[in-house]
């Protein structure tokens, strides 16, 4: 079976990294058009296209071209618009043109893979991969106590049908755990069908998670399945559950409890056979306490909990960690990296790792870049690590006043924000609530400073 071909529309130069980040290594084919021209003929000469992805920035123009196009070539086409208008009203009209998705810009690889993931382009491809490279808990690297327990502990759940709820620091594994189960489960022959609740508007969610009738509402033109039916006799993973309105909360409860869903046009109920995995970096006693979620859900949710590790309590898994990501950017991109020296790795585990075992990944992914010797070194390492070891010897707290840097305000802001995107690994829950603004206020910061 051939990998998906994707067709991407857009003049930015960052577009196509962005794409293939979102992709997650898995098996695709992009073409790149800078034009809406280009794409046009593009998508016109290929008859095979699984997905298309358009940037306004250069006007909406190439939306409102493309989008009828792709209807007329196919009608199932899936078309994600990366847009520049961050209103309500620029989504709802996007979709009603037919786009399966409308991400205001700036958009995060964690965006765009949400959006992608929710077309299922990938759902026929993913039996073969799993077939071929089956999971297993020793594929999550981690030899402490802590994560010794953890696997030891999720392997005796996956034998079960319980429903797990992992808890945890955003960039810590908790996906990685979720396929795990699934695939040391019974239910492993089976589909895993993951869904983001953050990534996933309000108004949309209902349909993506039952699914609709053909003639449900004006623009369901062909019946769809929800992800529950999706996830028929296998696994659907929930991440983000802490995200879910209170509304989304209370249907969720009802399926749970009735194990059954009700497509939205469909006079009749569908019993379901899943097993349900959750995970939420949110403290969601705290978020009951504060009437943000339903105590009811949780007891259906929190069946069997398990809590990863953040990675500064276990500094031991640094180093191994550290050195699977440089075999996999030596064998796919050449990095001539093999090590690290103590003295480095020593400023690595004093580090607090506020984005975990992502954020790991980014420092790995910029040494590639800027260390040209085979071991890593002090000096090889950003500054702000360097600094963070610094600050603490001796135990004494040190500052660096900002205005010694003479820097801007805007600069000095766009410094913080840089920081906090890369503490976090690009999460944007994770930065604002570093930086203590909303999500649509750090966008807003972004897009400003041209993040």
């Amino acid at each position: 079976m051939h990998p998906p071909i994707l067709l991407l529309i857009s003049a930015d130069p960052h577009a196509k990294p962005l794409l293939e980040q979102a992709l997650d290594h898995r098996h695709a084919t992009i073409l790149a058009a800078a034009t809406t021209e280009e794409g046009l003929r593009l998508l016109k000469d290929q008859t095979n296209l699984a997905l298309v992805v358009c940037d306004e920035s250069q006007g909406r123009i190439a939306s409102q071209v493309i989008l009828p196009q792709a209807r007329h070539i196919a009608h199932q086409l899936p078309v994600i618009i990366l847009g520049t208008d961050g209103s309500a009203r620029a989504a709802v009209e996007a979709l009603h043109r037919g786009a399966s998705d409308y991400l205001a810009q700036p958009v995060t690889a964690k965006d765009l893979q949400t959006a992608i993931y929710k077309t299922h382009i990938f759902e026929t491809l993913e039996p073969q991969i799993r077939m071929e490279q089956p999971f297993a808990f020793d594929q999550i690297v981690g030899q402490s106590p802590q994560m010794k327990l953890l696997k030891h502990l999720a392997t005796e759940v996956a034998q079960t049908d319980a429903t797990v709820l992992i808890t945890g620091e955003s960039g810590t594994g908790k996906e990685l755990f979720a396929q795990g189960i699934h695939a040391s489960s019974p239910r492993t022959k089976g589909p895993f069908v993951a869904l983001n609740c953050a990534g996933i508007p309000e108004h949309l969610l209902e349909s993506e998670l039952f699914g609709y009738q053909r003639g449900a509402f004006t623009d369901a033109k062909q019946t769809k399945p929800g992800r529950f039916q999706l996830a028929e006799g296998g696994t659907l993973f929930l991440d983000e559950i802490g995200e879910l309105s209170p509304t989304a909360q209370a249907k969720l409860l009802r399926v749970l409890e009735n194990r059954q869903v009700d497509p939205l046009g469909d006079t009749h109920s569908i019993h379901i056979d899943i097993r349900v995995i959750a995970a939420t970096n949110e403290d969601l006693p705290a978020q009951i306490k504060a009437g943000r979620f339903r105590l009811d859900l949780y007891y259906r949710l929190n069946v069997y909990q398990l809590r990863v590790p953040p990675l500064r309590e276990r500094p031991e898994d640094i180093e191994p960690i550290l050195l699977s990501f440089l075999e996999v950017a030596r064998r796919e991109h050449g990095s001539r990296i093999k090590g690290i020296a103590q003295a480095a790795l020593i400023i690595l585990q004093n580090h607090d790792w506020p984005g975990n075992v992502r954020e790991l990944h980014n420092v790995v992914e910029g040494l590639t870049i800027t260390c040209k010797d085979e071991m890593i070194q002090p000096d090889h390492l950003p500054l702000s690590l360097r600094g963070a070891l610094s600050n603490r010897s001796n135990g004494e707290t040190q500052q660096t006043s900002l205005l010694a840097l003479g820097l801007s305000l805007q600069e000095t802001e766009k410094k913080l924000l840089q920081e906090a995107l890369q503490r976090t690994g690009g999460n944007i829950s994770e930065a604002s609530r570093l930086l203590k603004v909303t999500r649509n206020t750090l966008r807003y910061r972004m897009a400003k400073n041209h993040i």
